[in-house]
């Protein structure tokens, strides 16, 4: 989160004042206009505005109709919280690697489908966007639907086109650490209003069949499903958040270019499927070995970080699907399910060696977008004696 101020402040007093704290029936319906300016900001039929990212990935895939015998394809590089949608789902997971931008790899994709893959996960981490064109013509071409996981890249684009909703369905997080944030939270988007029927009922089984009339006009029957809700008091937070966001971003890319531009005759960046998209939240370098990367993230004023080293974002730590740990009870498992008894993948821990390998010569700077320009000419001094001493 980069920005955030008195206009909040004032919401949530508003809301807490009005003691009309819960989603349904609320007199304020902050969650109904958060849910309109996302379809309007992302120019979709629906959305629905969720407690979490992780929350609208695994409503996106009921909603699809993923479930045991189910293979879904994930990248090698993504927060575990993706895989473990999966798995939550009842699917498996199939991991891909990702190619030299950082992102799902469409080659690695085409290798990893067979009879039983249903969806692909596209994951545009950092705010880097996936190469939604080739991963497209693959989903066409075997009949597998695509899930956008654009957690960490809230508002950005690909040729034009907001991330999240070039595939069937997206997903967005807005927890403390994402562009815009209410503490916690996440949205859902889609044209398909079976999905979206399917996934609304999944994400709010209780009060779908308690409160108000929100299956009016629905064709899906009610089913048990989860409690994934939101409330006023975040809706308020990120009706004010949503309305920074293109703000937020435009001064992150213009940031980022600057940088890009000061050092082009000395640094080696990681490749962009579509830089005018790209968040801007990152200057991602690339390096010939680790070595370097490893030097140069170290430097005096760098301040740098190295993808390889960030836990649970690197398949080799997601420690609960790498030991197939898919349920407290194993019945409940799908690990352990008849349905998946044929396709429970192999994983190892050197099975994505590309990935590994572009994680560890890559060094992350992060961007503010408030940072001045006297900040950015001393931040570009220092990241320029560093490239230069390698």
């Amino acid at each position: 989160m980069y920005r955030i101020g008195q206009e909040e402040i004032a919401e949530l007093t508003r809301v807490i004042e009005s003691r009309d704290m819960f989603k349904i029936n609320s007199g304020l319906q902050e969650s109904r206009r958060v849910e309109e300016r996302l379809c309007e900001i992302f120019e979709t039929k629906h959305s629905i505005f969720l407690t979490s990212g992780h929350a609208a990935l695994v409503a996106a895939l009921v909603g699809l109709g993923i479930g045991p015998g189910d293979e879904v394809i994930v990248p090698a590089y993504t927060y575990i919280s993706t895989a473990m949608a999966v798995v939550e789902a009842g699917a498996m997971p199939v991991i891909a690697e990702v190619d030299e931008t950082l992102t799902l790899s469409p080659e690695d994709v085409r290798r990893k489908i067979t009879s039983h893959t249903k969806a692909m996960i596209p994951v545009h981490i950092q705010g880097f966007p996936c190469n939604m064109d080739a991963l497209t013509d693959i989903a066409r071409e075997y009949g597998i639907a695509i899930l956008e996981d654009a957690c960490q890249a809230d508002g950005g684009s690909f040729k034009g086109k907001r991330l999240g909703t070039i595939g069937n369905v997206g997903a967005l997080s807005f927890n403390f650490f994402k562009i815009i944030s209410a503490g916690e939270g996440g949205a859902l988007l889609t044209d398909d209003k079976g999905l979206f029927e399917r996934a609304l009922i999944y994400h709010d089984a209780g009060a779908i069949a308690f409160f108000g009339d929100q299956m009016s006009g629905f064709e899906t029957e009610g089913f048990c499903g989860s409690e994934y809700r939101s409330n006023e008091l975040c809706a308020a937070v990120m009706k004010v958040q949503l309305d920074r966001l293109d703000g937020i971003l435009a001064d992150l890319r213009k940031n980022k270019k600057f940088f890009m531009d000061a050092l082009a005759d000395v640094a080696e960046f990681v490749p962009s499927n579509d830089i005018d998209g790209d968040c801007g939240t990152t200057l991602a370098f690339r390096f010939d070995t680790e070595e370097k990367a490893r030097a140069f993230a170290k430097a005096p004023g760098v301040r740098g970080t190295l993808p390889i080293d960030t836990g649970r974002h690197v398949y080799t730590n997601w420690e609960p699907i790498m030991k197939k740990r898919g349920a407290c009870h194993p019945a409940m498992d799908p690990f352990k399910m008849e349905a998946n008894r044929d396709i429970v993948p192999d994983y190892r821990a050197d099975m994505c060696p590309a990935t590994l390998d572009l994680l560890a010569r890559s060094v992350y700077v992060g961007i503010n977008p408030d940072h001045s320009e006297e900040i950015l000419q001393a931040k570009i001094a220092d990241l320029r004696a560093a490239l230069k001493s390698l």
